[in-house]
């Protein structure tokens, strides 16, 4: 598909997106000889696990960091045989201490992480961070002529104090480290070492619907990406979180404690009672955007101790303090843990 006709499919009937996920899919096996897996952590990846073994093949492996998940995820994983349980290359605590904290999104936690190491490397690429110029190999674009390389002034305001000398700012600078090495070292890695081991490529259950870099990659690589070093096939990249949420529904799929429940609302929009994402719980990426409760809020629910650990000896309410989100008041609504 070309990206004009990807973005033609986004907005097909459900019947539709789910009949082209199946050719897809099988596409993507017969391409592989089989010799395929399935990338799982929450419920996405999970009905994407039971829709294969559904409409593709019943022996398709799942492969998972499962360490990384909500507990009530974890046992989500076990009910699946031929599951494999991944190793992270480091600890979530390690990467944090080494690297800095997930925050605000992927792509603007990299640039705050350049803009907290300068070299005379980046330099180039510092410079539009903080001004949108993007010079010869950007193609000498500016934040007027259609550049995405600034960060927003919100951010600039908190992170950009490293660069303030140069362009004459007064920004805050943070008194910690960002960075998006996170998923790399946690969850990235390890699913490609798998892969490598034993050439098997995954099938994944990323959706251009979640927007930000994926829905970039998804849009300019199509369903299936066949490279000469990387293969990649994702069925439900046309899905919008509606389509997502009707097929668990028609699988019968396990919904992890974290979610909650499936429910309709009045206008027949589905949504989950609990989380509407989950992911790794020292990840802050979108945490800002978050309504209360929040992922954090469910932790403190689900597992004070836990919750206290990454608020306090990990420096994860300072954090959020100084991004302006609240964490520190608990919130009756997050659930029916720990009150």
């Amino acid at each position: 598909m070309t990206p004009a006709e990807f973005r033609q499919k986004l907005s097909l009937p459900y019947e539709a997106k789910v009949a082209h996920a199946i050719i897809r899919a099988r596409e993507f096996y017969d391409r592989m000889n089989g010799e395929v897996f399935c990338s799982v952590g929450g419920l996405d990846s999970i009905t994407l696990l039971a829709f294969l073994r559904r409409e593709v093949a019943k022996d398709i492996p799942g492969a998972s960091v499962s360490v990384l998940e909500d507990k009530s995820i974890q046992t989500v994983h076990q009910t699946f045989d031929n599951f494999i349980r991944l190793k992270p290359l480091k600890s979530k605590a390690q990467v944090l201490r080494e690297f800095g904290y997930p925050v605000i999104s992927k792509e603007k936690a990299g640039k705050i992480q350049l803009l907290q190491n300068p070299t005379a490397k980046n330099a180039t690429v510092r410079h539009a961070i903080m001004t949108g110029e993007t010079g010869k190999l950007g193609g000498f674009k500016t934040k007027e002529t259609g550049s995405r390389m600034k960060l927003s002034q919100k951010w600039l305001e908190l992170f950009g104090g490293p660069e303030n000398q140069t362009y004459g700012t007064r920004y805050q600078t943070a008194p910690f480290k960002v960075s998006n090495r996170c998923c790399y070292y946690l969850k990235e890695r390890p699913c490609e070492l798998y892969a490598k081991t034993t050439g098997r490529k995954p099938y994944m259950g990323l959706m251009a619907s979640e927007g930000g870099q994926r829905a970039k990659a998804l849009t300019l690589h199509g369903c299936n990406y066949y490279g000469k070093t990387v293969s990649r096939s994702c069925p439900f990249a046309i899905f919008s979180r509606q389509d997502l949420l009707r097929l668990a529904l028609d699988l019968h799929v396990p919904v992890p404690k974290a979610y909650g429940r499936i429910e309709q609302q009045e206008d027949g929009t589905l949504y989950t009672t609990r989380a509407q994402r989950t992911g790794c719980n020292c990840c802050g990426f979108g945490i800002h955007l978050e309504k209360r409760p929040h992922r954090f809020d469910r932790l403190r629910a689900d597992n004070y101790d836990e919750w206290k650990f990454w608020m306090y000896t990990m420096g994860w309410g300072q954090v959020l303090d100084y991004i302006g989100v609240e964490w520190e008041n608990e919130w009756p609504a997050a659930g029916t843990g720990r009150q």
